[in-house]
């Protein structure tokens, strides 16, 4: 009985050694993999912190690229509406062009014709290039010839020569009323001429001040545009590195996962491990227990047979189960 009582410790020596090595590497294991997911989460959190900040970031440049285009709509109506100006100084300008060039040529020929009546007004020599304005005394003179022809008495030559001049006087006398007649034109011409081309240079000068509005649109919107691209392009940079982030978070949580699943699997395994440990302890212990039980059976046994046979001894009447007790012996 005592052989089978060492027996028994001896079997369970081992499984309690197997089991104690089973839970060192069980714990060696939780702490990698504890220090792993630690590791992870740690980098986890790093990289949500950093999609956090890039879609911060984003939020912010796409505010700045809704101002950028809002400015770029307003100096894009500001350009429609200068060009709109520019329209209509340029039809303004072909309109007034038109009477300007006419007003031009007319000048010109005005100013030709002129020449050629002072020409004409001039050929009586140098007294008459002076007094071919003082149409007054030209006018006496003529009357003056007219009243001598008809009241002195002349010569036929002084007559002759007297009818010359006065035609000669006639003529330059005509030519100066045509001549101040055309200069009354001509000044017409030439206000007219002066007005539209003061009108001319207002309308290129405005030309010249829209056109300078518009470059400095333009060059505002170049400005803004390039801008709203390095706005776009800063913006694609951040996103990439947001869905860089994200991949990198779906990676962790992979990992994490499967460590998750490690570790079940580990703590499964422990527990069936224990589970068997403890059963097969049991199974160890139940004979050691019948053992113990079937000898203190015994030890009863002998000790109520002991009682019998005394009371047999000193002829005393036995009971039922004494005499079973002494007769089951002798016949065992």
């Amino acid at each position: 009985m005592v052989q089978e009582q060492n027996s028994g410790n001896s079997a369970t020596a081992p499984s309690a050694a197997a089991s104690a090595s089973t839970t060192k590497k069980d714990i060696k294991s939780d702490s990698t993999i504890d220090s792993n997911q630690k590791t992870l989460l740690e980098f986890k959190k790093s990289l949500i912190e950093e999609q956090k900040i890039g879609e911060s970031e984003i939020e912010k440049i796409n505010q700045k690229i809704e101002d950028t285009k809002k400015i770029i709509d307003e100096e894009r109506v500001k350009l429609e509406a200068e060009r709109l100006k520019l329209k209509q100084i340029n039809e303004a300008k072909d309109a007034d062009y038109a009477k300007f060039t006419e007003l031009k040529n007319n000048l010109i020929e005005e100013r030709k014709r002129m020449k050629t009546l002072d020409s004409k007004a001039s050929s009586g020599g140098p007294r008459s290039r002076r007094d071919r304005y003082n149409i007054s005394n030209l006018t006496k003179a003529l009357e003056q010839i007219e009243k001598d022809i008809q009241t002195k008495k002349l010569s036929k030559d002084e007559e002759r020569r007297l009818v010359l001049k006065s035609k000669e006087i006639a003529t330059r006398l005509h030519a100066l009323k045509v001549i101040h007649k055309k200069e009354d034109s001509y000044k017409s011409l030439a206000t007219k001429f002066e007005d539209i081309k003061g009108r001319m240079n207002e309308i290129f000068d405005q030309k010249a001040d829209v056109g300078k509005v518009i470059g400095k649109i333009k060059a505002n919107l170049d400005e803004l545009l390039n801008k709203r691209e390095d706005l776009y392009e800063e913006r694609r940079g951040v996103i990439h590195k947001v869905r860089e982030a994200a991949a990198k978070i779906e990676m962790v949580d992979t990992q994490l996962n499967a460590i998750e699943f490690k570790k079940n699997r580990l703590q499964h395994s422990s527990e069936r491990q224990r589970r068997y440990n403890t059963d097969r302890k049991s199974k160890h212990e139940i004979p050691q227990d019948k053992m113990r039980k079937n000898k203190e059976n015994q030890d009863l046994w002998n000790s109520l047979k002991e009682v019998a046979l005394k009371k047999m001894s000193s002829g005393e009447k036995l009971t039922f189960d004494e005499m079973k007790l002494i007769y089951a012996e002798d016949s065992d």
